[in-house]
């Protein structure tokens, strides 16, 4: 794991008709590291994503990525810096198969948008990419399977290998293992593990034992703000997270 920064924020502030969601977030990710930004509901986890892929414009701050300020542009001019994420909320085409999503998905990065379906030699020049990507996340005997027909855990994983078409060097992900049951879940993070290497990964999870086996590095959010920060041992001890989660602290037996 590098000692460089692959992401930055220097006091970070969205406000929404004078509430502040992200108030003054500074943020250091490193690269190659794996990152949770953990917090209860509310505490601006999402709205700090979407700040971070341009979906929403700060009020007050700096985003950087490797070095370079991103600050105020626009999704496809971060993803175009090597920044890829996943949503909260699955948004897949039912009647496409898992093949043809992914084809999609290398076409736009391409550049040649919805033209993809207009001939086979556009298909076949990323026949061998697509394969490699449905591998990579299991999916590989799938390919020919309409996207509707899939289990939510599957689809999870399809949506990771969209993200992945784009070859970022930051993947950002949103609530990867929400809604799954314990084999999605256990799945899915040796899913994220392997897809880590040579990349850097920021998610939002608010399953412990996923922070807790993925994670380099925690980031508790509480309120827009950064309440604690370290190795995840030391802010599920840390004393103001202990009181944020529970509203009280633990017993020396407890801890």
């Amino acid at each position: 794991m590098s000692t460089e920064t692959a992401l930055r924020t220097t006091g970070l502030v969205r406000e929404f008709r004078g509430f502040r969601a992200v108030d003054g977030v500074d943020l250091a990710v490193r690269e190659g590291s794996i990152h949770a930004l953990v917090g209860p509901n509310g505490a601006g986890k999402t709205t700090l994503f979407n700040l971070l892929t341009g979906f929403l414009k700060p009020t007050h701050g700096r985003i950087e990525v490797h070095g370079k300020d991103v600050t105020g542009l626009v999704p496809e001019k971060i993803a175009h810096l090597g920044v890829a994420r996943s949503f909260q909320i699955t948004s897949l085409f039912d009647q496409l198969d898992l093949r043809e999503h992914v084809q999609l998905a290398l076409q736009g990065r391409a550049g040649g948008g919805l033209r993809f379906w207009r001939s086979h030699k556009v298909l076949d020049r990323h026949a061998s990419r697509v394969a490699e990507l449905l591998e990579q996340v299991g999916l590989a005997d799938l390919a020919t399977v309409r996207a509707g027909a899939l289990s939510y855990g599957r689809k999870r994983a399809l949506e990771l290998a969209l993200a992945l078409a784009l070859d970022p060097q930051v993947l950002l992900l949103d609530e990867p293992t929400a809604g799954m049951g314990l084999e999605d879940v256990e799945r899915t993070v040796d899913l994220v593990r392997r897809v880590a290497h040579g990349r850097t990964v920021v998610f939002v999870d608010h399953n412990m034992h996923v922070v807790g086996s993925l994670a380099d590095r925690v980031t508790v959010l509480q309120a827009g703000r950064v309440l604690a920060e370290g190795s995840y041992d030391e802010v599920r001890r840390d004393p103001d997270v202990v009181t944020a989660y529970l509203g009280t602290q633990p017993s020396e037996d407890e801890a």
